[in-house]
């Protein structure tokens, strides 16, 4: 019987990717670094509004690797994160969630350099 190695843990440590927040509709939007290190995520985007770093979770599904995280700032509520690393590229959304309830929705366009 042939063994077949397991992979190892998925993660996105130490890769950065430089991209753009935007909201349905609109054309233009915030210049955003979304950052990866230590098991934490962080948008650079958010800091501003007083959301800090968290940790993340990635699985991968093919040539993909899906991941997730949740953010929060005392004055705005939570972020949560949800996006798509394919390659080079980051495609991903974050809803807002304000009271326990989805408050709106935005989406983040990025790639690493």
């Amino acid at each position: 019987m042939t063994e077949h190695p397991q992979p190892g843990p998925v993660t996105l440590d130490g890769r950065s990717f430089h991209g753009i927040v935007l909201e349905a509709g609109k054309t233009e939007g915030d210049a955003d670094t979304l950052l990866f290190a230590d098991g934490r995520f962080r948008s650079t985007a958010c800091d501003r509004y007083g959301y800090g770093d968290s940790a993340y979770t990635a699985r991968r599904d093919g040539d993909r690797i899906h991941f997730d995280a949740e953010t929060e700032s005392e004055r705005w509520g939570r972020l949560r994160w949800h996006g798509t690393v394919t390659g080079r590229r980051l495609d991903g959304t974050l809803t807002m969630v304000r009271d326990g309830h989805p408050a709106g929705e935005k989406w983040v366009l990025a790639g690493e350099r």
